[in-house]
């Protein structure tokens, strides 16, 4: 029974001990960290604005255009763009949209595909102004990768 005792009160030390140690690790990495990179525990960014100084900017922001140009998402000023910001971007990033052309039928097409298959909810009476922007800012362009080269003095290699 006293071997018991003894036993188990080795096993408690050795656990402590080996708590400790893995504490004094982890802060002596931290230590090396911090030495590294100060900032890493910083809550500032460089131009010394807090977290919430950005987000109440942002939140300030949501609405801001700048060269047509709706600056938190990266849409195309135009009737409608506040519904699509509304509802598209909620579930997705505005580059899905930016990045895809389609006429009217396209546009609900893939409308009809995200609520069939990615639980995206009925649009109402919003679905056709929301349509219409896709479809005006976002049409089809016939235009091939780039233009032709013009104004270059070719050489002849050897």
């Amino acid at each position: 029974m006293e071997n018991k005792n003894i036993l188990s009160k080795i096993k408690l030390i050795y656990w402590f001990t080996i708590s400790i140690f893995s504490i004094v690790i982890l802060l002596f990495i931290g230590a090396i960290f911090y030495h590294i990179e100060p900032s890493i525990i910083s809550f500032t960014f460089n131009n010394n604005t807090t977290i919430s100084e950005t987000i109440e900017v942002k939140l300030e922001d949501n609405t801001l255009i700048k060269d047509g140009i709706h600056v938190n998402t990266g849409l195309k000023e135009g009737e409608g763009l506040m519904l699509v910001v509304q509802n598209c971007t909620s579930c997705h990033s505005a580059k899905m949209i930016t990045q895809n052309r389609a006429t009217k039928e396209g546009w609900r097409s893939m409308i009809k595909w995200m609520q069939q298959t990615q639980n995206l909810w009925s649009l109402g009476e919003n679905e056709e102004k929301i349509i219409a922007y896709l479809a005006k800012q976002y049409a089809p362009q016939k235009k091939g990768r780039r233009s032709t080269l013009s104004n270059i003095e070719w050489y002849t290699l050897e």
